[in-house]
């Protein structure tokens, strides 16, 4: 990129101060205090000049994510409801001609990458560094000239919280790299499969696309993954609060950790149901002759996986519906659906609880917690990967101060995040 092109961070600052950045904040955190997210800015502002000193600069945003509808669902090429949300992570760039990324990020030690190899490196699996290396390797072998970059970045998605911290941070990178070295070519999906891809061969960790699309693309989103390198997405209307709801994230505290052995078995049981019919993913299956195989399946595979593959069946037809009746505004059928897939997860998926956990079933607990507390008002459901975690809630506005102060009498303060749908996806700012 050409330093022209970059904006001095004296003037960036300057701006900041005077509001006149103002109308382009105010979409990013739709009910939040504008003047709170101006002197964020700032203070990152400020710490880039504190460590990589003054000089031209770029501003950039990227959400986390809310998964509403279909759980589970895109591993199998099946369809899902998410959104954007307004937590997200900012970031102050400047390239470099060192082929070096030096990346200094609130809370963190400064990670330092060389560029002049490229190729994945066991070392840093699990690592940002390996993140890194495997964006900058994908625009590299797509023939744009990337060099080096200094990033001071600050992120309000919360880790852990199921909001896609990690997602955020690739669509961030890949952000960058997009608008700083490829002219802002590069489609949100473009983006989205390179953070796949450094997820899956350099981070070590197998995911799928849809956590990146939700940061990438902005607003709610319906995605059909049926052709899984081409997904199928329809931008919705988000403003759940014109309809009188509060969309809650609740953090149960559960413990996160060695979680594997949890998660993995649902996708290799529901792949196990497609193999049986010689498919390689349950959305090519026909549910009327899976349901008609049953006796014979259950034999091969077990109870426990003819069960989760009803549940993608059904969720996967669940959230087309759900999404027409977001797209239509039909609010009471669209709570409908969030609670049905709540009780899929529960009863069918099974994600709530780790297996054999009978005394510490934080999730659980929050889901009660919720059925309480809402007494047949709103809506609420198991948050993405499950079994830890978070759980979502659709709060009437005037159940919301007695919903938030009741959760927190449980599982401590701060633990229920309120949160809004923001149609803006992954930009640069200045």
């Amino acid at each position: 990129m050409d330093a022209e092109k970059l904006i001095p961070l004296a003037d960036i600052a300057t701006t900041l101060e005077s509001g006149g950045i103002d109308p382009i904040l105010a979409p990013l955190y739709p009910g939040r205090d504008i003047g709170e997210a101006r002197r964020r800015y700032g203070a990152l502002v400020q710490s880039f000049a504190d460590a990589f000193g003054d000089g031209g600069a770029a501003l950039f945003s990227t959400p986390g994510r809310t998964e509403i509808g279909g759980n589970h669902t895109d591993h199998q090429h099946g369809c899902v409801l998410a959104g954007s949300v307004d937590m997200d992570i900012i970031a102050v760039v400047r390239p470099i001609a060192d082929k070096l990324v030096r990346l200094r990020s609130d809370g963190y030690p400064e990670t330092v990458v060389h560029l002049d190899s490229l190729a994945p490196n066991p070392a840093e699996f699990n690592q940002s560094s390996a993140l890194v290396r495997g964006i900058a390797a994908q625009y590299t072998e797509r023939g744009y000239p990337v060099s080096g970059l200094e990033i001071a970045m600050t992120s309000s998605v919360l880790k852990g919280s199921g909001l896609s911290s990690s997602a955020a941070f690739e669509v961030m990178l890949g952000t960058i790299m997009n608008h700083l070295f490829a002219g802002a070519v590069l489609t949100p999906v473009e983006v989205c499969t390179i953070g796949r891809y450094a997820e899956n061969c350099y981070f070590g960790k197998p995911c799928g696309l849809m956590d990146q699309l939700a940061c990438c693309v902005g607003g709610v989103q319906f995605i059909d993954f049926r052709d899984i390198d081409n997904p199928f997405i329809k931008k919705l209307s988000g403003d759940f609060r014109a309809h009188g709801l509060a969309l809650c994230i609740i953090d149960s505290g559960a413990d996160h950790a060695d979680l594997t052995d949890e998660y993995s078995p649902i996708p290799r049981e529901m792949g196990m149901m497609a193999s049986h019919f010689g498919k390689q993913v349950l959305r090519e299956v026909d549910k009327a002759a899976f349901v008609r195989e049953i006796p014979v399946i259950r034999r091969e595979a077990g109870d426990r996986a003819v069960i989760r593959a009803l549940h993608f069946f059904g969720d996967n037809e669940r959230t087309v519906r759900e999404a027409e009746a977001v797209e239509t505004g039909d609010i009471g059928r669209f709570l409908q659906f969030v609670n049905e897939s709540g009780r899929s997860s529960h009863m069918y998926l099974q994600n709530v609880y780790p297996l054999g956990s009978s005394v510490h079933q934080d999730v659980g607990l929050a889901l009660a917690l919720c059925d309480e507390l809402l007494g047949g008002r709103g809506g609420f459901r198991i948050h993405g990967g499950g079994f830890a975690g978070t759980v979502q809630a659709f709060v009437p506005l005037d159940m919301l101060d007695g919903f938030k102060s009741g959760i927190e009498a449980v599982f401590g303060g701060g633990r229920c995040h309120v949160v809004s749908i923001r149609e803006a996806g992954s930009v640069r700012l200045k």
